[in-house]
């Protein structure tokens, strides 16, 4: 039976191969708050809409001064020709990836919504796991993205990147796109719809979900040890991601009580002397600081027998640097399998 209250966004594009392909990849976003209704002719959109309206979205082609009959509360024109014809209405660029219409439609919506996303929650509970190291190109982000990888391809997983340089090209936003530093203002200013706005932030790659990272790294000097926390915790909350992989850096606040929050804590090294002195020296300045807890759940790894990484991302889950994860991951799952009490080989 469908909610009562569930709101209703109606979609109309006579180009009926566009409306298919649209229509199709919007009912795959299972956690979307709209009831999606396509239409590809106006007469019968007319016709047969009656309830309210929450969005209306139709392609520039297909507009007529009639449809302002149905009064939605957003009306949305795809627009084909880069031209705002009319006034008072929103306009999202139709040809381009349908995962950003997605988004932008979303930011749009925001403005008026009243209502939290469906919740889509995981059977089991969220698990931080954390990857920090004081040695410098010891491989961390490609170690983080490719457990990353392979666990979003049986787990929801959420990839965060709090290194002041990403490294990896293909996750860093460009200049128009939102990033870890929009999310934490969303936080802080409109913490009722985070769940909304975290939709229109969020990118993926495959099954993997990701914030892109900050585009400056200054900014996550700024950063206060409570807002990470407050912004760990919120995801957590969220109760969609069984996995949460933390790409850690010491640009930030609050490093060691994040890592205090993880399941699990990889540091990657080396063999030679300089970066075992850092190690040492990492290690006691968490015992010093009471932080021994930390080390208790962390893992030593030393890549230096992996010689030569994939240049793309998706390549990452084939290789040495795959099996070794592969490996690791199955421990993780026997030990919180027996924590937990479900089956690892589901």
């Amino acid at each position: 039976m469908k909610e009562k209250n569930r709101k209703v966004m109606v979609l109309c594009d006579t180009e009926e191969e566009y409306a298919q392909l649209m229509t199709e990849f919007m009912k795959k976003r299972k956690n979307l708050p709209w009831e999606l209704r396509t239409y590809t002719n106006i007469q019968d959109m007319l016709s047969m809409e009656k309830q309210e309206i929450e969005m209306l979205v139709v392609s520039e082609s297909a507009y007529e001064p009639e449809l302002q009959s149905l009064c939605p509360k957003r009306f949305v024109v795809l627009n084909e020709s880069g031209v705002m014809k009319w006034e008072n209405l929103f306009y999202v660029d139709k040809y381009q990836e349908a995962e950003e219409i997605i988004k932008q439609l979303l930011g749009i919506y925001t403005e008026i919504a009243d209502i939290q996303l469906p919740m889509l929650r995981t059977n089991h509970r969220t698990m931080f796991i954390g990857n920090y190291s004081p040695v410098r190109r010891c491989m961390q982000t490609s170690f983080a993205i490719t457990m990353s990888l392979l666990l979003a391809e049986k787990h929801p997983t959420l990839y965060l990147n709090f290194e002041h340089y990403a490294g990896s090209g293909e996750l860093l936003p460009d200049m128009q796109m939102l990033d870890m530093a929009d999310l934490l203002y969303f936080l802080n200013a409109q913490k009722d719809k985070f769940r909304l706005r975290l939709q229109t932030i969020l990118k993926h790659r495959g099954k993997l979900a990701y914030i892109p990272p900050m585009k400056s790294g200054q900014n996550l000097l700024t950063v206060t040890a409570a807002e990470w926390m407050e912004l760990l915790t919120k995801i957590e909350e969220l109760e969609e991601y069984e996995y949460v992989i933390l790409d850690l850096g010491e640009s930030m606040q609050g490093l060691f009580d994040i890592l205090r929050l993880c399941s699990r804590v990889y540091t990657l090294t080396k063999e030679d002397r300089i970066a075992q002195g850092k190690l040492l020296q990492y290690e006691q300045i968490l015992a010093l600081y009471e932080y021994g807890d930390v080390l208790g759940k962390t893992r030593r790894l030393s890549l230096s027998h992996i010689r030569k990484l994939p240049e793309e991302l998706e390549l990452l889950t084939k290789g040495d640097l795959a099996e070794l994860v592969k490996g690791l991951i199955q421990e993780m799952e026997e030990e919180r399998g027996k924590e937990e009490g479900w089956n690892t080989q589901s």
